[in-house]
């Protein structure tokens, strides 16, 4: 199986202007990943438009284009939501840089929020909480047929997440409302866990339909009586990473796309037992300590709001937990 690196492993080093998409290009063939994905979603310090990606004029992407075809590196899209307009300009995107697969999944908001801070979810209040409503959300089955003539015209897969709110059934019936050779599923190793669902489980009923991943790991920790969900390098967390592949692996995918989130922590966002796990404490759900002293959960993901020093020690941290991470899975591999 081919293993590639997916730009949010490296999002520290993105949005505080320590790594553009050609040095991380680089970084990813200096661990001898075989491909990426670039993560075109804003957040601080990206471009509101198109993420890491930068922009998407024709001589920068030609200019990636080039050097992925220098270390004969492929390549895969992570967008989000479904917008007609902006999946075409999407779609010409991977058409320049010779991406195969577009992931994107349902986004969710609440419009009363008023953030303020990144840690608050000024750029993505659904990494804090939002409402999940299962008609809204199957409702998006109109939107994702209408994406069908630019798949088809451009030779490309949709793979929809599962994106920290929704099981896999949840998925399973959006898929079933759009049957298209085409459209299949982005597994994320560890977002079934904020729906209370087992990975592996999730693992098992998406793995016929999956086209790419997320592949990562996860602890559980439970701080001034709130429960996170927190990612932490391969091989570091609970999650049984090796079946997961191996079920893939057996179902036909090719590739690994390692997303190390890490640091990164993220609340439950649905009833307890929705996906079947109904109590923490056991097996990929254990109760671990958290991962810093000096930070509370929401401030893992952007440590510049708190210090430039513990900036700078999270940048070493999450560099040095993408090498193990990318190690981790080519041993098991």
């Amino acid at each position: 199986m081919k293993i590639g690196l997916e730009t949010e492993s490296m999002h520290l080093w993105f949005q505080n202007g320590r790594m553009d998409i050609f040095s991380y290009i680089d970084f990813a063939k200096e661990l001898e990943c075989d491909g990426i994905i670039i993560n075109i979603i804003k957040d601080f310090g990206l471009d509101e438009e198109w993420g890491v990606l930068g922009n998407n004029n024709k001589e920068h992407l030609d200019k990636i284009k080039a050097k992925l075809d220098e270390y004969n590196m492929y390549c895969e899209i992570d967008s989000k939501g479904f917008d007609l307009k902006k999946f075409e300009k999407i779609a010409k995107v991977a058409n320049v840089l010779n991406a195969d697969i577009i992931r994107s999944y349902v986004p969710l908001t609440d419009m009363n929020k008023k953030a303020h801070n990144a840690s608050d979810g000024k750029f993505d209040d659904s990494k804090i909480t939002a409402t999940f409503n299962k008609e809204e959300f199957l409702l998006a089955k109109d939107e994702i047929k209408a994406l069908i003539p630019i798949l088809e015209k451009y030779n490309l897969k949709l793979a929809i997440e599962n994106h920290e709110y929704q099981t896999s059934n949840d998925l399973l019936e959006l898929l079933d409302l759009v049957k298209h050779p085409n459209i299949g599923f982005l597994y994320d190793f560890g977002n079934a866990m904020m729906a209370y669902e087992e990975p592996i489980k999730a693992c098992k009923n998406m793995a016929k339909y999956t086209f790419s991943t997320h592949c990562k790991d996860n602890i559980v920790f439970i701080e001034d009586g709130v429960e996170y969900v927190c990612g932490v390098p391969l091989g570091d967390g609970n999650i049984d990473i090796k079946t997961c592949i191996d079920m893939l692996k057996q179902n036909g995918l090719k590739r690994i796309n390692i997303e190390q989130c890490y640091p990164y922590c993220a609340t439950f966002k649905r009833a307890k037992g929705t996906g079947g796990v109904k109590d923490l404490g056991s097996g990929v759900f254990k109760i671990e300590q958290p991962l810093f002293d000096d930070l509370k959960a929401m401030q893992y993901y952007y440590p510049q709001e708190v210090s430039k020093g513990i900036l700078e020690r999270l940048l070493r941290l999450q560099k040095e937990g993408c090498k193990k991470s990318v190690a981790y899975v080519k041993s098991i591999i």
